[in-house]
């Protein structure tokens, strides 16, 4: 969409016609927008595990939903929309699941929409249904997403060949190994970052009921002597392939008024994407990271991330993510990130807590992965958050990315509505 056309900015006119000065833009939500204010007044999610052997697709969707329907306390017939969003239909083999599952997600007669961003599909599919509501196309959405990997194997679908090189990728992780140690070469980042990161969201994960994984013995020296999967990615220090989904409930101003819950308030929201492979191509801190950042922030009115946000859902699929995108999203300094971790700024009782829930490091089911990050964010500032709560959480950011790091996808929510 061309700057022209694209919401919240300033009309393209002509020389003759164009003001001298061009007033920035204002918040995302609110009046000055003409924008609905947009709400998550439920949320819902399975608890995640290696395999779901007792349920189908149709019946872990379902167990989302309706946990997201009771939260907000609403039946189907006040649903007016379903956005859904997963992982690459070839993973499970069902073609155009979204067909399928209208009936168990209450679809029936209702408009239903299809995500799909690789790897951020759950927060892409999240931002679509939100603009559902900011549009005032419907009042009440229901936006889920999830991935069934014990009916998949993601691990070679994911081992694609790339042109002129040997087939020699295993994984996602072969694919981000490289740029990892792009990273530490650049910054001069100690290898232990990684297994810090790591010990730190399993231990996260122990206070999630949620989380996937709960290693109740795990020791940091458990982490350093795990299997090296691809180097300098460790097994420990890599994400799980899990069953499971999310759901949440957003709806519009009038609907948050009625809801017997806190909500949580959208303040800015923004989807970027880059081509996976191009000439001067950052690999370590994509130039689309930054502009979706940059969106969201400009959308929320934050000045200083570092000290606006109180903590942040990151997507972080092999720890050293975390530092490499603590400074793709402006929380520190090029060169810096590694630093916050390993000064426990990122811990639970940091300055800048990162993955309280235990982050994708604890709980991957692909396609519903970014989803649960904007979750957690929103958990975080209803004050719902259980164990792994921040005390004061007023501002959460909720971040994704997909495919060769070219997908994000990003939320800033509050705990309170929008200023105009």
């Amino acid at each position: 969409m061309s700057p022209a056309t694209t919401p919240g900015t300033t009309p393209v006119t002509s020389p003759a016609t164009r003001p001298a000065t061009v007033p920035a833009p204002g918040p995302a939500t609110g009046p000055a927008t003409g924008k609905e204010p947009v709400a998550v007044v439920g949320i819902g999610q399975t608890k995640h595990v290696a395999a779901r052997r007792d349920v189908s697709i149709a019946g872990l969707v379902r167990e989302a939903a309706q946990r997201a329907l009771a939260d907000a306390e609403l039946t189907w017939a006040d649903i007016d929309a379903v956005v859904i969003g997963k992982a690459p239909d070839f993973f499970e083999g069902v073609m155009m699941p979204e067909l399928y599952l209208a009936d168990a997600l209450g679809a029936v007669g209702k408009p239903m929409l299809r995500v799909h961003t690789a790897g951020s599909v759950g927060g892409s599919t999240a931002l679509v249904a939100t603009n559902l509501v900011a549009g005032r196309v419907h009042g009440t959405v229901l936006t889920l997403a999830y991935e069934k990997q014990s009916e998949s194997n993601a691990m070679w679908g994911l081992s694609l060949p790339i042109p002129f090189q040997q087939p020699l990728l295993a994984g996602a992780g072969g694919f981000f190994a490289p740029h990892v140690r792009a990273y530490m070469r650049r910054t001069g980042a100690p290898d232990t970052v990684g297994s810090l990161v790591a010990y730190k969201d399993r231990r996260n994960a122990l206070k999630n009921p949620y989380a996937h994984l709960h290693e109740h013995d795990i020791t940091l020296e458990k982490v350093q002597a795990s299997p090296m999967l691809w180097d300098p990615i460790r097994y420990s220090e890599t994400c799980p392939s899990s069953d499971g989904a999310c759901a949440m409930v957003l709806t519009d101003r009038a609907g948050a008024a009625r809801s017997p819950r806190p909500a949580a308030w959208m303040h800015g929201g923004a989807m970027r994407s880059e081509p996976t492979l191009f000439a001067g191509k950052d690999f370590v801190s994509p130039q689309a990271g930054k502009d979706c950042a940059a969106d969201v922030y400009r959308q929320a009115g934050i000045a200083d991330p570092r000290r606006d946000i109180d903590a942040v859902e990151m997507y972080v699929p092999f720890s050293w993510y975390e530092p490499m995108w603590l400074e793709n999203l402006g929380f520190a300094d090029e060169g810096e990130g590694w630093k916050l971790t390993e000064s426990g700024v990122t811990e639970l009782d940091g300055d800048l807590p990162v993955n309280m829930s235990g982050g994708v490091l604890s709980t991957n089911p692909i396609g519903a992965s970014g989803m649960i990050r904007f979750a957690e964010a929103a958990l975080q500032v209803r004050g719902q958050a259980g164990e792994h709560q921040v005390e004061g959480a007023r501002r959460v950011l909720g971040h994704a990315y997909g495919g060769g790091s070219q997908f994000f996808s990003m939320w800033l929510v509050g705990a309170e509505p929008p200023t105009s």
